[in-house]
């Protein structure tokens, strides 16, 4: 669904552009960095070390690391 008029998407696409490469850099770092913090509040606190890391990495990038590794998936088929 996308309910932002396009006037609106194109001009913040030229607020963004008119930034240093280096802040849209910091940005996007900043994003990430809370979206890990959203997905670490959301995992259960006793899970073992292994376990907590193996469930952020599949929150994040969508598969089991396995699936990466092994070459069964790779970026163009991970969902976003």
């Amino acid at each position: 669904m996308k309910d932002t008029p396009s006037e609106i998407e194109e001009r913040m696409r030229e607020m963004m552009m008119a930034r240093s490469g280096g802040e849209r850099m910091i940005m996007g770092c900043e994003m990430f960095d809370t979206f890990r913090t959203m997905i670490i509040a959301s995992l259960p606190k006793e899970l073992p070390e292994k376990e907590f890391k193996k469930q952020l990495f599949e929150r994040i990038y969508g598969a089991p690391m396995e699936d990466f590794l092994s070459g069964a998936i790779d970026d163009s088929k991970v969902r976003r």
